[in-house]
């Protein structure tokens, strides 16, 4: 099993959203930087478990806790041309984004990105590193049991 933490705009879809939408599951859309499709498509597993990020927000943090429930498959907004996430350059036979489906599993207090910089043992945490804009990002099982043990 592996962590990852997934940043979502609560204004888009917040931790709140998810437990409230049916099956209390959200397809993870949207997602436009190679390297964050990439965790997507080729490493992230069901099961894995998932800090869910509130960002671009007032008080950005880890909000919640889910887990990812399916396999990548082609993100379906790059071929709608209303979409904001249209891409001209995918085609159904050669899709160029993806996305998991998540989970909720439980609402956290939120721990912030000021309390999580806070702590010497999470100084190398991707999400706390100088430039990193990622919305995907893997979680190292030391920190995602220390960031546990605080929620």
């Amino acid at each position: 099993m592996r962590y990852w933490l997934m940043k979502s705009e609560p204004s888009d879809v917040s931790i709140d959203d998810l437990a409230s939408m049916p099956d209390q599951t959200v397809a993870w859309y949207g997602v436009r930087n190679y390297q964050a499709r990439n965790f997507m498509r080729d490493q992230m597993r069901v099961g894995d478990q998932v800090f869910f990020y509130h960002s671009s927000c007032p008080e950005p943090g880890i909000a919640g806790i889910a887990e990812v429930c399916k396999l990548a498959y082609p993100d379906a907004t790059q071929f709608d041309s209303g979409s904001k996430y249209f891409d001209p350059k995918a085609t159904s036979q050669n899709p160029r984004w993806f996305n998991v489906d998540v989970r909720f599993v439980r609402k956290t207090r939120l721990v912030g990105i000021k309390e999580l910089r806070s702590h010497p043992q999470l100084a190398g945490m991707r999400i706390l590193q100088t430039g990193n804009r990622l919305s995907i990002t893997p979680v190292d099982p030391a920190e995602w049991n220390f960031v546990r043990g605080s929620i």
